[in-house]
């Protein structure tokens, strides 16, 4: 991989690798464990992402905040003892590509397959997620199969997103759809969703955009290829027992994720690809 004036690769003191961003349109953190970004700050705006100022960045770990790429399933597996969210998010990627142009910094990156264990992904496919770094930060993550069955799989952009205040945040362009919370529903959300306990909603026929409304402006937030989406909030007595957490951060958090869950779980026909995408940036 070939690295431009604005991109260098560094290293935390846990020795996980990184790519540094430092342009005159943003500042990025990207790991190449997980294909993780950890860090988006538009030139003169506040970040646009989070994370726990609990995490210890350890090998082999999911990094507690950013964007986490749970994939080839969401949530818990089926199967007892399997790792939750999949099995990408904790394998190193391979930077394959830099290409820094006037208007933004593209960055890809891929898995190789020959790390996952055959157990948990035994199909042929190819798994890629891009990097679109200006004012705004676009992530696309695409999935192709390369075998001769059909290939089934969930999947999700977990994004961390911050805020001063998660009682004053709230998140419209959600009405209308259906979600189900803690096993139950589907229930209808009629309202702009507001936070007062733990939330765990799993949206499905998602409008494309939302907007997380926090005191220190709006968040626009768009998704492509995905009619799913999930938002979540620990609150008090879960935040406690998450690791890399600490008991209060949940006031100073959220995540809202382009998803491919439920009813919109992704099938590839052999030689099809998809991409799911999010798209963030500050409301102007």
């Amino acid at each position: 991989m070939k690295l431009s004036p604005s991109v260098s690769i560094q290293q935390t003191e846990t020795g996980l690798e990184y790519i540094s961003i430092n342009s005159n349109l943003c500042g990025a953190k990207i790991f190449l464990q997980g294909a993780q970004i950890t860090q988006f700050i538009p030139k003169n705006q506040k970040p646009l992402i989070w994370v726990s100022q609990d995490e210890d960045y350890s090998e082999g770990k999911s990094i507690r905040g950013g964007i986490p790429i749970c994939w080839p399933w969401f949530g818990l597996h089926e199967k007892q003892g399997w790792p939750i969210h999949g099995v990408a998010r904790t394998q190193i990627w391979r930077a394959e590509e830099v290409n820094e142009l006037d208007d933004y910094i593209e960055i890809i990156l891929s898995l190789p397959m020959n790390q996952i264990d055959k157990n948990y992904w035994p199909h042929k496919t190819a798994l890629k997620v891009t990097f679109r770094l200006s004012t705004s930060l676009s992530v696309y993550l695409t999935n192709t199969n390369l075998g001769n069955a059909e290939i089934s799989f969930t999947q999700a952009l977990h994004t961390y997103f911050p805020t001063p205040d998660i009682k004053s945040t709230h998140v419209d362009g959600l009405q209308g759809a259906q979600y189900i919370e803690f096993g139950q529903g589907p229930f209808k959300q009629n309202d702009i969703v507001s936070f007062e306990r733990e939330t765990d909603m799993v949206y499905n026929n998602a409008s494309q955009i939302q907007n997380i409304i926090t005191q220190d402006g709006t968040i626009n937030v768009t998704r492509e290829n995905s009619t799913s989406c999930v938002l979540w909030n620990p609150w008090i007595e879960k935040s406690k027992r998450l690791s890399n957490f600490s008991d209060d951060e949940y006031q100073k958090m959220l995540c809202l994720e382009a998803a491919n869950v439920k009813e919109d779980t992704i099938t590839l026909s052999p030689g099809e690809s998809h991409t799911l995408a999010t798209i963030i940036k500050w409301h102007n």
